[in-house]
């Protein structure tokens, strides 16, 4: 296996194939905005929605740097930031995870044709093959969160049997 399809392999499992976590798309199913917005009482905890606008703003700006709509971090913000819905209600609500399927998507057609070289240089600060990679341990970082979440609130099974 070259770099490219270790680093695809790595990025299709964040959102739709099982492997040592659950997909986030499986994490998601069948969740209600209710659900979404909620935060374990007396908890310094994300709600499940904070930590997808989390997801999607750092998906949405390697696209940009990946398309050359963005080469620095944005004035101003800080990662505190990123965490905060843009809006509410059970449409948008599911709007976010289509951006955050649709974001992804486009990123590995990105990814899918480049050649091993590109690897290298495609990003400021850092090569290319380091942000896919820390993106790919940020979804799995923040799905388990959304487990987790699910587990408090007792809408995940304590255990579960996967493939």
């Amino acid at each position: 296996m070259n770099k490219s399809e270790l680093l695809l392999h790595g990025w299709d499992h964040c959102i739709d194939r099982e492997d040592w976590y659950p997909p986030l798309r499986d994490v998601l199913k069948d969740m209600t905005e209710e659900e979404a917005s909620w935060r374990p009482e007396g908890a310094a905890a994300n709600t499940i929605r904070e930590n997808l606008e989390h997801l999607l703003f750092y998906k949405e700006r390697l696209l940009k740097r990946l398309t050359g709509e963005e080469t620095e971090y944005p004035d101003g913000l800080t990662n505190d930031d990123t965490f905060q819905p843009e809006t509410s209600g059970e449409s948008s609500w599911e709007a976010v995870f289509r951006r955050i399927e649709d974001v992804h998507t486009a990123i590995r057609q990105e990814l899918a044709s480049l050649t091993d070289g590109d690897w290298e240089n495609r990003t400021p600060g850092k090569p290319l093959d380091l942000w896919v990679k820390a993106l790919t341990l940020h979804d799995a970082y923040h799905t388990g969160q959304i487990v987790l979440i699910r587990k408090l609130r007792g809408s995940w099974p304590a255990r579960r049997s996967f493939e």
